[in-house]
């Protein structure tokens, strides 16, 4: 199989920028490959491209009611436990991410960002074909909204400096099983070159 990278050029009209659970409690944690700073980093790089070119940016928060009875409980070998309650500002976009006036901010209550939510009628409307996704934990938030994008027909862009998981592993697997499966991996800066072709 010819592993030539192909040149993308994204058009800024039908194009949107995702990006899952920069938050400041999950933004807080220790992540691999990258620190969260870097992957925090190389989004808002992201942000301020798609903001020049006038794309839509979408930043995903995950959050839950303050008694925690809309969180999932299924029964599972590991499962994962809220850990008492949550500081105030856990749920809120990490300062260098603050949404501007044109972004949307979608609130989830699972993994990923489709199910529950308006965004796919939000993409819709807007007429977007195409999502660049980034965010914490590759393997988790960005993971699930992708398998969910791609089975609703979206093209998929990964910036895979623009994410990092709890383990290295766990980001790897992602992006070398998964993602080369349902989409394009790119990194931050071959992503904003390709909105000014």
């Amino acid at each position: 199989m010819d592993k030539t990278k192909v040149i993308i050029t994204l058009n800024p009209e039908t194009t949107a920028l995702v990006l899952i659970d920069l938050q400041q409690g999950i933004a807080a944690m220790p992540t691999e490959p990258l620190t969260a700073d870097k992957v925090v980093k190389n989004a808002q790089r992201l942000t301020e491209a798609f903001h020049k070119v006038k794309a839509q940016v979408i930043l995903v928060r995950v959050a839950g009611a303050p008694d925690g009875k809309d969180m999932l409980r299924p029964e599972a070998d590991e499962p994962i436990m809220r850990r008492g309650e949550m500081p105030k500002d856990w749920a809120n976009i990490v300062l260098q991410l603050t949404p501007k006036e044109n972004d949307l901010l979608i609130t989830k209550r699972q993994w990923g960002a489709f199910y529950g939510t308006e965004l796919d009628l939000e993409l819709r409307r807007r007429k977007i074909t195409t999502l660049v996704l980034g965010g914490i934990a590759t393997n988790f938030g960005v993971e699930s909204t992708a398998r969910d994008a791609y089975e609703r027909g979206y093209n998929l862009i990964f910036a895979s400096d623009a994410m990092a998981a709890r383990t290295s592993a766990d980001h790897d697997f992602a992006l070398t099983r998964i993602f080369p499966r349902i989409g394009r991996i790119r990194q931050t800066e071959e992503i904003i070159k390709a909105l000014h072709e």
